[in-house]
This record gives structure tokens, sequence and C-alpha cells, in this order.
């Protein structure tokens, strides 16, 4: 369920849909600055799962918008940036908040929010209150992007 949500949501998006902003998971108590310092919900991210999710057309699906060097990923997309040494770039704490709510930090950004429920437009009944990506997945595809150095 999830997942195609996520697809759903990504297709509807990159179709010029925009999204209302609303109330997040993601609380302004969790935040410092554009972080988000402690893990979603306390989730261990895996590195390994987080790439499977990076380039799993029904999880996270990064690679339809970004492109990472070396990935064995067909078909890598260049709408999005390329998120090689991304690692380098940003701690953990910034990538969480980046990949869960994206807005926060870059108001007019395409990408769509994995972690928010409120506000969402012509989701279907069946994935009402269920973000497109759990705490899980984002703190994988954390977990992920930390190690592209």
């Amino acid at each position: 369920m999830i997942r195609s949500q996520s697809v759903s949501l990504m297709c509807l998006l990159l179709s010029g849909f925009t999204p209302a902003l609303s109330a997040p998971l993601i609380t302004e108590s969790m935040l410092e600055d554009d972080r988000v310092p402690a893990p979603l919900e306390g989730a261990i991210g895996s590195a390994l799962r987080g790439e499977e999710a990076f380039v799993d057309r029904d999880a996270g699906h990064c690679v339809l918008c970004h492109q990472v060097d070396g990935l064995d990923a067909p078909f890598q997309g260049d709408v999005g940036p390329t998120l090689t040494g991304i690692g380098a770039i940003y701690s953990e704490a910034e990538l969480r908040l980046r990949v869960a709510q994206i807005r926060r930090v870059y108001p007019d950004s395409i990408m769509p929010e994995y972690y928010r429920v409120e506000g969402l437009h012509q989701v279907g009944q069946e994935w009402r209150g269920e973000p497109a990506l759990s705490a899980q997945q984002i703190e994988d595809i954390v977990a992920f992007l930390a190690t592209l150095n």
C-alpha cells in the first residue's frame, strides 16, 4: 500500500500536481534548524535496505529523478540533482529532513514529501492517513545516502 502511494504521488507531482502544505508527521519539536537529529520513530536504518528502496519502483524509486555514479540501476533520472557524494555534503540529520519533508528546506521543490499524511490531494481512500514511505524506509534511505561519500 505505502509503496504504491509513493509511486502515485510521484507521478502526480511530476505531472504538475502540487499538494498543499499541511500539518506534518514531523513536528517543530523534532527539528533543529534544517535537520531532524533523532531517527524517525526510533527506527535504525540499513544502508543495504536503503539502496534497495532507492532503486525499487514500488518503494522510494529515487532513481526516477536522481542518479548516483556507480549505482547498478538502469535509467537513472536527471530531473533532480545527482546524489553522488551527498553523504559528504549533508549529515544524516540533514538528509532525514530532506528525504522526509523537503519543502521545509526548499519550499518550491517538486520532490515528493515522503513522510507526510495531511494536505495531500487525490490520494486513494486506502492510502489516506499513511505516509508514502514509512519511518523505517526513510531511515534506510538516509543510511544509504550517508554512505555516498
